[in-house]
This record gives C-alpha cells, sequence and structure tokens, in this order.
C-alpha cells in the first residue's frame, strides 16, 4: 500500500514518535509510506533518521495555502489512504480530498484525551469526511462515543506498540557509570516532554527531603519553569535534568524506580510503556488511557492526579520493599509484552489501512 501520514504539529513528543515509529515499520513490511508536515517542524528533521521518506509543504496553520499545496501534492502523487494526526492538518487533508471528489480514504488519529467538539463542523469531519477514527487508548475511544456519540463501529483503539527486545532490562550499575550517574543513590526518573500536564511539579516536591535523585530526561517548553521551581524547592541537589535523548534505553536501564504524574492529555503513554519493559516498578496516575497499562498493586502503583503527598507515599512504599518492586516490574513487562507489543501495533494499523482502502 501507499501510506500517507499528515501532521502540522510543530512538537515534539509520543505523538510525533508514533507516526515515525508506525511509518518506519511499515515501511520494513514493503509499504510505501511518505510523511507531509511544516518544514520548522521537528518531525522533518527526525524523519531522515528514521528512514522515512518525508516532504515539506506549509500546512502548520489553517490558510488557503496549505489546502492549495496539498491538493497540489495530492494531484501528482497516487496514494491509498491519508492518515491524519492534528487538528489543522485533518481539517486540511478534509477539505482538500472533498475538493477532489475523495479520492482516498482519510483516518483521522487520536492520539490525547483532550474533549472534541460537538459542533457540526467537527461532527462532519469525523463522521462523514473520515472513513476511520483510531484512538492510541480505550478511554480515548469511549470518550468520542459516549460524549461525542461517533458511531462505536467507525472506531478503533491501537496503542502504541514498544520493541520488548530493544526495550529490556540491562546492567544498572554499568549503564550508571557509561551516564554519569551516582552509583551509590536510588535513581527515581520520568521521561517524558515537560508540558504541564506531565505533572513534573508534583514529582520533584514528592522527592524533597528522601535518599533518592530525581533524573528529569526530556526538554520542553516548561524547561525554565521546572529549574526554577526546583530552585525554590530547595531540590537543587536532588534533581538532574538530562534534557533530551535519543536513546532513552540506558537511561531508564539505570534507573531504580519510574513516575508518570499525568493528570491530563494522555493516551497510553510510550515512556510508561518503555519502563515497563525494562522492568521498571512504576507509580503512575489514571489520566487517559493509563489504566490499560496501569493495574493498582499489580503492574504499577497508582496514585490520584495532582497528589505530591501520595507519590511520596508511594515512593516510600517501594523503597522499602525490594520484593514489591521486583514483583510490579516483572509483571508489568509481561503486560507489555501480551498487549502492547510494536508488531501487534503494526499488525493492527496495517488490518485498518487495508480495510478502508478503495
Amino acid at each position: 500500500m501507499r501510506i500517507v501520514h499528515t501532521e502540522a504539529s510543530l512538537g515534539w513528543g509520543g505523538q510525533e514518535i508514533r507516526i515515525l515509529s508506525e511509518s518506519r515499520g511499515l515501511i520494513g513490511r514493503g509499504h510505501e509510506v511518505h510523511l507531509l508536515c511544516p518544514p520548522e517542524a521537528r518531525i522533518y528533521t527526525e524523519a531522515p533518521r528514521w528512514r522515512v521518506p518525508v516532504t515539506a509543504l506549509p500546512i502548520g496553520r489553517k490558510r488557503p495555502i496549505g489546502l492549495k499545496v496539498l491538493f497540489e501534492w495530492f494531484w501528482r502523487n497516487r496514494c491509498d489512504v491519508v492518515c491524519t494526526h492534528s487538528s489543522t492538518d485533518s481539517w486540511l487533508t478534509a477539505l482538500t480530498l472533498l475538493a477532489m471528489g475523495r479520492p482516498v480514504p482519510m483516518v483521522r488519529m487520536r492520539h490525547i484525551s483532550a474533549p472534541v467538539h460537538n459542533n457540526p463542523p467537527t461532527r462532519w469531519l469525523y463522521t462523514r469526511a473520515t472513513t476511520r477514527i483510531v484512538t492510541t487508548g480505550e478511554a480515548l475511544k469511549n470518550q468520542l462515543i459516549k460524549h461525542n456519540r461517533f458511531p462505536a463501529e467507525r472506531i478503533d483503539s491501537v496503542p502504541t506498540g514498544v520493541d520488548a527486545t530493544r526495550y529490556r532490562p540491562g546492567d544498572r550499575a554499568g549503564m550508571r557509570a557509561k551516564l554519569g550517574l551516582p552509583h551509590d543513590r536510588t535513581l527515581v526518573g520520568i521521561v517524558a516532554t515537560l508540558r504541564d500536564w506531565k505533572g513534573h511539579e508534583y514529582l520533584i516536591e514528592a522527592i524533597k527531603g528522601l535518599p533518592v535523585e530525581l533524573v528529569i530526561v526530556g526538554d520542553g517548553p516548561r524547561r525554565q519553569i521546572l529549574e526554577a521551581f526546583v530552585k525554590e524547592k530547595q531540590v537543587d541537589h536532588q534533581v538532574r535534568f538530562a534534557g533530551d535523548q535519543a536513546d532513552v534505553v540506558p537511561w531508564l536501564q539505570a534507573l531504580d524506580i519510574f513516575v508518570l504524574p499525568s493528570f491530563a492529555n494522555e493516551g497510553v503513554p510510550q515512556a510508561l510503556i518503555q519502563a515497563m519493559m525494562t522492568t521498571l516498578p512504576c507509580i503512575t496516575t489514571h489520566a487517559g488511557s493509563i489504566a490499560e497499562l496501569a493495574i493498582e498493586g499489580q503492574t504499577a502503583l497508582v496514585v490520584p492526579t495532582k497528589d505530591s503527598g501520595a507519590i511520596r507515599a508511594a515512593l516510600e512504599r517501594l523503597l522499602a520493599d525490594e520484593a514489591l518492586r521486583k514483583k510490579l516490574g516483572e509483571a508489568a513487562r509481561r503486560h507489555c509484552e501480551e498487549n502492547f507489543s510494536y508488531q501487534r501495533m503494526l499488525d493492527r494499523m496495517e488490518a485498518i489501512y487495508r480495510h478502508v482502502r478503495w
């Protein structure tokens, strides 16, 4: 099949990584995959590293020029299906295909749990303009069914899959030496774009005074705000900002505990799957579709959102119970291998694209 992805977002996070990860996997299965995105988008510069063909188009905003360039591109390039990812590129693509007589089907992928508006234009976009809706978690799918009353039979939930052969336990001491991390402290970590809904502040508050060091992997718009917050809370000596990392595997393998205190906008977070695949004991919330991963007391410790006290209590519980840490980590990996594998994601997306192809 010839599959085209459109992405208007300029940011970088799980959504963009999912696009590239899926694209690379389907290219490996013999399909032709192409990405259309703005030239200033981070995904545009990352795509070649993932070996995903990409074309820069001015589709970062809802403007007539976006319709024009998409019309011209689709007129010159045949494809079997188009998958859109953000609001802007979904509207531009839907209107372009409408003007062209809908020559190919459109799949609308929803990565986050932010509400979808209930108004006639949006309903047209998700029902008549879209052949299939794909969400990255069951909670997102149920939200569209219950809140928006979109037809359940036209919506699929396909969480992002993670390669278990890559994300696996490693030599903790060796990785710490390689990364320059202390060998004599318990390392608590989070891997996430520095956005407000990831809940970094609550985790920073929770570790104050505990015998741990917090490793924050990732970058984003709140970097300076979080650095200032660390100083305000007087935990400079306990927090390390590692920045963006092209390969997070060594960082996960160096940690003792993983925490993701998100309170909004989540599907099934890739970073949490990756941490679980690495057999890390995890503390998280049930924001978005995280409940598909985090089963309280079985695959993770689940805390209320925006509650630094609950995070601290969960950390203290794990610090005091090595057997519990081992039990949660091993159970989490088994759960992810069975339900969130990379090949399972590719199988399901491949089947959806074949099903909608005209």
